[in-house]
């Protein structure tokens, strides 16, 4: 999927920065309500919202009960301020708002925001997700790690810095593990936490790097030379170790929402609009009701509006968006046979631009209300079916087939891929060459909104006709099949008529950045191939997934026993309070210092580190995986099964990594877990029709050899030309053996590491951190790497000159990806940027392959008219079902096919296995 991506907001912090940004404006509606504060956030929103369009998102909030911090300490933001009366006001508001976008507001008693989002974070962290805080507060630094990276407003430039684990270690001095030590030295004024006096920013931070923890420093205090850090640490002991456990955050919250529920679908924009429209906004009220609103007499004269980051912006002064004007276009209604007809014989050509209504999202189990056509500017048509006063659709199809089976003509669609499936399952094969609005935005720009309506803003400064006008919102939405067809006419027509002025200019920008081969032989011929590879859709057992999941459940029992039995009692396994004081009350494991409110911490990380020596933490990891795969997968599969086919018909979404990479969804296939031994046992749920095999094909280490053929380098390449494993090639490298036969496993262990990490830009830290080796032993390692594989880290040098030089990279097939904040001052967005550099060529000319492989291969399949069929792509692998009467030739070309789809200095190799199932097969 895509990767998943997580945004949780600091509200309570972001809001009183709106309130500040604001104050001098002294902004109201003529309700007279304070606005600032809300417009700030909303500034907020819409700023992160646009540029990084997360998967799920959060805004987690302090309540009015006092937290288990108070009851540690009643002193505890004893001196803060009473809560500025705008604030009283607005925030109510805001999270109203909030809620219009469609993002969850997360709040819970006892517990601060931080303590939310740092359990929410966690969580998500130990399942590779991609996490960003935003919020001002330093102490969120503590929660940075390999996943996990804070936004912080910057007040001088606008927008964000991106702190990631460098970004700490610039800021503190140390890096996130450390940081709770170096805040405990250091207290905080406005929570009202004293620390150890004497003891300032620089020096709690070489304190803590000498001594590794604040506990350890206050031990060796009376041997240290300085007398203020020997006398702050001894006089202030007892302060310096409270204040510890208070600016701690906690990461294990009970019973608080979990990450997978923060979904973001979109804003409900009609309640939204109306919303800014109550609060005035006129800039946010056109664009989500379209609607001019009068300003008010306050807001007119505060025309230079502050945002929360400091800047002071003016007001957009964009030139007015075009919209819907009946007398300049003609959008016809087409609904009687002869007028069809006739319309058929008038729009044979050179292009055809169409789109579809249906009465629903999903092109295996909706069905067709129309089909919108333009083959010019200003002029498009609309043919009903399905519904009162349309063409019988077996009539109109038919009488249209020629239009869309004409291999002369051009077809264009936004979303080619779902109107393609639409009109197959009608009755007619789209054929002839392709070209997509969305694929080619895409292309052009991946991190650029994708939707029509956003591209004809941005490209045609034109406003389309929201949905919304035609089927409503909530509990009242209609679908189309439930409109007259007249009421639909112009917004289905709007559709194919702007998708063809799209064409006209995205066309254009293809051919002026060099991306129209790559749109034409690779992404636009795709489509098809992913159209029918969604339609054959995958058998699965729908009784094996029962059986497993009884067996799981039976297994979560005896094991839920054997937890009980080494306990010495019955307990709530899920609950972090219970389990802590099971753990470390009842049992004795060693833990943390136990806080006031008699809690622990029960997270993954803890659990991990004490499995090294303890039975019980493993069987709790046990319980918890089990539990994870039971839930999330054996029992949620069934009901995606297609009830007419019998089958998962995954969606492989094209436009949405910008590496390139496909992703899919409904399942994500990407997520399926491999790593354990049970997890495996998933795959073999997805099983081969009768008289079929199941057929995995995936390439062998493709990245490496990617990396290998664009870095020209001679050991790498000659490795891999001598059919070696490379990694225990580097192993032989890097840790100077004679030979291959003094490579150990662990040695090729690092290697691995070292092979995946350093192309991509690890640090030695983040090697070391790897490897569970020194920080000095990880530089080493890389130096070793850089010097036995110098092709690479000229790579790495030369990417990041092209990078700075011309704001982008490519892959070997021509893909570009812009990156804006490769020239940044800032460090951290800077590094990030070149991180993303480096890696996206390898990523994305290993996507291209596969890409290119799949293209030709449904090409052959039907040249041969065979009864193979390409079923699914799962990273580097794709599967087949294989008639058995084509089992014995069908694979070997199909290996063939793979390994000859793209040259490389380096020969591609692709591990292949038939079985009934797909565990068996792989």
């Amino acid at each position: 999927m895509s990767k998943s991506v997580l945004f949780l907001l600091d509200g309570m912090a972001l809001a009183y920065r709106s309130h500040y940004a604001f104050i001098s404006s002294n902004l109201k509606n003529s309700e007279g309500i304070p606005t600032g504060p809300i417009l700030g956030f909303a500034n907020t929103l819409e700023k992160l919202l646009e540029e990084h369009e997360p998967s799920h998102i959060a805004v987690a909030w302090d309540t009015n009960v006092p937290t288990f911090r108070h009851e540690m300490d009643e002193d505890y933001k004893a001196n803060r301020p009473p809560q500025p009366e705008e604030l009283k006001i607005g925030i109510p508001l805001i999270k109203e708002m909030i809620e219009g976008y469609g993002i969850q507001n997360v709040e819970q008693d006892r517990y601060e925001a931080d303590d939310l989002i740092g359990t929410i974070a966690s969580d998500a962290n130990a399942e590779d997700v991609d996490v960003y805080m935003v919020t001002p507060d330093k102490d969120f630094m503590q929660l940075v790690h390999d996943h996990i990276m804070m936004y912080k407003p910057d007040n001088q430039n606008g927008g964000f810095n991106l702190i990631d684990r460098e970004g700490v270690k610039d800021y503190f001095g140390v890096y996130p593990e450390k940081v709770i030590d170096v805040l405990a030295i250091l207290g905080d004024t406005s929570d009202n936490i004293p620390g150890v006096k004497g003891i300032g920013k620089k020096g709690a931070p070489k304190l803590i790097n000498k001594y590794g923890t604040l506990e350890a420093a206050i031990e060796d205090a009376p041997n240290m030379s300085s007398k203020r850090h020997r006398e702050g640490l001894q006089e202030y002991e007892e302060e310096a170790l409270h204040a510890k456990e208070m600016v701690t955050i906690k990461t294990d919250v009970p019973d608080t929402v979990k990450w997978e529920e923060l979904n973001w679908e979109g804003a409900n924009e009609e309640e939204l609009g109306r919303f800014f429209k109550r609060m005035e906004f006129r800039t946010l009220t056109q664009k989500y009701l379209g609607e001019e609103i009068t300003r008010s007499s306050r807001e007119k004269s505060n025309k230079n509006q502050t945002d929360l980051f400091g800047s002071n912006e003016k007001e957009e002064e964009e030139s007015e968006l075009e919209s819907f004007e009946e007398d300049i276009v003609n959008y016809e209604l087409i609904n009687e046979t002869e007028h069809l007809e006739s319309l058929v014989t008038k729009l044979q050509g050179d292009t055809l631009c169409f789109d579809t209504e249906t009465d629903g999202v999903d092109p295996m189990e909706n069905k067709l209300a129309g089909i919108s056509l333009s083959t010019t500017a200003g002029v498009a048509y609309y043919v009903p079916v399905n519904v009162e006063n349309g063409i019988p659709q077996t009539k109109a199809i038919t009488i249209l087939e020629p239009l869309f089976t004409d291999e002369s003509t051009l077809k264009i669609a936004h979303n080619y891929k779902f109107d393609f499936m639409m009109l197959y399952r009608a009755g007619v094969e789209v054929s002839g060459p392709a070209f997509d609005t969305m694929i080619a935005a895409y292309l052009i720009d991946a991190d650029q909104k994708l939707k029509m309506d956003a591209l004809a803003e941005k490209y045609l400064n034109y406003e389309t006709i929201p949905i919304t006008e035609l089927i409503g919102s909530g509990r009242k939405q209609k679908t189309m099949d439930e409109i007259p067809a007249e009421e639909i006419r112009v917004y289905a027509c709007e559709d194919a008529d702007i998708t063809l002025r799209l064409y006209e200019i995205l066309g254009d920008i293809l051919e002026e950045d060099e991306l129209s081969e790559i749109a034409e032989t690779l992404e636009f011929p795709l489509m098809e191939v992913l159209a029918k590879m969604e339609m054959e859709g995958v058998l699965v057992d729908r009784e094996m997934l029962g059986a497993f999941s009884k067996t799981l459940h039976d297994d979560l029992l005896a094991l839920e026993q054997k937890i009980y039995d080494k306990a010495g009692t019955e307990f709530n396994i899920n609950s972090p309070k219970q389990l802590g004081e099971v753990l470390f009350d009842r049992m004795g494991l060693p833990a943390g210092k136990k806080t006031k409110t008699g809690q622990y911490s029960t997270a993954e990380s803890v659990l991990k580190k004490l499995a090294a020596e303890y039975e019980m933490p493993d069987l709790i990891l046990e319980y918890r995986a089990l539990s994870k795969l039971k839930s999330t997968y054996v029992d949620a599969l069934p009901k995606l099964i297609n009830e007419e086919t019998g089958r998962i018909h995954t969606d492989f979404n094209q436009s949405i990594a910008a590496t390139g990479r496909l992703s899919s969804s409904n399942p994500n296939l990407q997520n399926i877990p491999i790593r354990t031994e049970r997890g495996r046992e998933i795959r073999k749920a997805f099983i081969a029709e009768e008289g079929h095999q199941l057929l995995s094909a995936d390439y062998s280490q493709v990245e490496l050899r990617v990396i290998a053929s664009i870095a020209e380098d001679e050991n790498m390449i000659q490795a891999f030309q001598d059919g070696e494993d490379i990694h225990s090639r580097t192993a032989k490298e890097i840790f100077d053996l004679d030979s291959l036969d003094e490579v150990t496993p662990n040695h090729r262990r690092k290697a691995k590491e070292v092979n995946f990490g350093i192309p991509y830009g690890v640090s030695a830290y983040g090697l070391a951190n790897r490897l569970g080796i020194s920080n000095n032993e990880g530089k080493d390692m890389i130096d070793q790497y850089f010097d036995r594989f110098p092709g690479i880290l000229d790579y790495i040098n030369e990417t990041k000159a092209f990078a700075k030089e011309n704001g982008y990279v490519k892959t070997l097939l021509g893909r570009r990806r812009y990156i804006p904040q490769i020239n940044s001052g800032n460090w951290n967005v800077r590094s990030f940027a070149e991180r993303t550099a480096i890696n996206m060529p390898i990523q994305g000319t290993a996507a291209d392959i596969i890409k290119l492989a799949m293209i030709n291969i449904q090409e052959y399949i039907e040249e041969e008219q065979l009864g193979t069929r390409m079923l699914l792509q799962v990273h580097d692998e794709l599967i087949f079902s294989v008639p058995d009467e084509e089992a014995d030739e069908v694979p070997e070309k199909l290996k063939e096919l793979m390994e000859t789809a793209f040259e490389l200095s380096v020969p591609l190799d692709v591990e292949m296995g038939l079985a009934n199932n797909w565990l068996e097969a792989h």
